[in-house]
């Protein structure tokens, strides 16, 4: 018959073997599949421990096909191996000092330990202590817990808990194999950008295949020297999640891309703390290429190497910091740049062409404030664009904390 063995961690072992097999041969084969030493498991089926390594499974009262026996590892005795628990928490102190990467892990998560290990010895124990006296309650809870939902099987909510108990067994699962063979998608996302000149001045420039237009700041276009050829006609109102005011449009500025010099129209808008956004106008314009395979962009021939992170500009590294990418459910994940977040039912945006007139709108009741991980002076450079604070935090959250990104998304 199998047997499936299943771990705290929620690592699962299936072993076939012969109901008169002896548990202490099959702890043997447990050893070899799962590599937890015979002297440290614990195997318990039904809430009831089997400590009886002479008898077979069947006197044990195993004798179902396909049954499910919880495995766990005990804690080493210290008092069994005549070493007191206070030096084994001084041997602990020492290792953790003498390991950089694990106190750095620690001062991020537990700093009151960290602390106490740099500093405190006895307290480090102390702590040390209460630690375990958690996990043997956490462990015991667990097991009545088992007990409970295996006492009435016919029990919804019981079952119910067990459906959710294998789900969440399945989430960890899956996060495992990710981490295992594809832990480049918890890492951060560097944007896209070049660097080219703009009638002489260098610009480092953000690539953004989903924005409609070509766009630069005034202050970028001032020092440009191109701010004499706006051509206020255009003026008016980019919607989308928000809204931002459009001073006007140069139609033709001498942008030079390595070494080729192409016509541009760019938008001068207000808001962006992005100097230089290189829209989809100007890439089908002059048929670029995003390729991310090489990590260029390629116009014409050309191939123009996208800046490395040290390379951004001042902005974009403050604004892609490990604090903000950081998010404490979970891998957290940055949106692709460009992309608008789900809309509310209430979205802002009426489909206007950019350079048109802003089209009246339906006052809303203003909403109460919402709670957000991004820093607030990000939220209030988005909402004096036009955002109301849901829409600039839900840019916030597609953008991955970086508000140009953010503020991209609101044209």
């Amino acid at each position: 018959m199998e047997l499936t063995f299943v771990t705290d961690l929620g690592q699962s072992f299936v072993i076939e073997i012969d109901p008169g097999m002896e548990l202490e041969n099959v702890m043997a084969l447990l050893e070899a599949e799962s590599g937890i030493p015979v002297a440290e498991q614990s195997i318990s089926y039904n809430g009831k421990d089997l400590s009886a390594p002479k008898s077979t499974l069947r006197e044990l009262g195993v004798t179902e096909n396909n049954a499910m026996l919880l495995l766990r590892r005990k804690i080493p005795n210290m008092a069994g191996t005549g070493r007191p628990v206070e030096q084994d928490s001084e041997m602990m102190r020492l290792q953790l000092l003498g390991d950089p990467d694990l106190m750095r892990q620690l001062r991020e998560t537990q700093p009151e330990l960290a602390a106490a290990v740099q500093s405190n010895p006895a307290r480090f124990a102390e702590l040390l202590r209460q630690t375990r006296e958690r996990q043997s309650e956490a462990e015991l809870q667990r097991q009545r817990e088992i007990q409970r939902l295996n006492a009435d099987p016919f029990d919804v909510e019981a079952q119910r808990r067990i459906e959710e108990a294998i789900r969440q067994q399945a989430v960890m699962e899956n996060m495992e194999h990710a981490l295992e063979y594809s832990p480049e998608s918890f890492g951060r996302v560097t944007m896209l950008y070049v660097n080219v000149e703009v009638n002489g001045k260098p610009v480092k420039a953000f690539v953004d295949s989903g924005a409609q237009q070509t766009i630069m700041s005034p202050e970028c276009a001032e020092s440009c020297n191109i701010m004499r050829l706006l051509d206020t006609r255009f003026s008016g109102i980019a919607r989308g999640v928000g809204t931002a005011k459009i001073l006007g449009r140069v139609h033709s500025a001498q942008f030079k891309l390595a070494d080729l010099h192409l016509p541009c129209s760019i938008t001068i808008m207000e808001g962006r703390d992005v100097d230089l956004l290189l829209g989809l106008d100007m890439l089908k314009a002059h048929q670029a290429c995003i390729d991310l395979e090489k990590n260029v962009l390629r116009v014409r021939g050309r191939e123009v190497r996208f800046l490395s992170e040290h390379e951004l500009p001042e902005k974009a590294k403050e604004l892609f910091s490990p604090d903000e990418a950081q998010s404490s459910s979970g891998p957290s994940t940055g949106s692709v740049p460009g992309r608008a977040p789900s809309a509310p039912a209430s979205f802002p945006g009426g489909g206007n062409t950019i350079g048109s007139a802003p089209r009246a709108s339906q006052p809303s009741r203003p909403p109460a404030p919402a709670a957000s991980r991004h820093p607030e002076s990000s939220i209030r450079t988005l909402m004096d664009l036009g955002a109301t604070r849901e829409v600039a935090i839900s840019s916030l959250d597609a953008a991955g904390g970086n508000i140009d990104v953010a503020a991209s998304l609101l044209f």
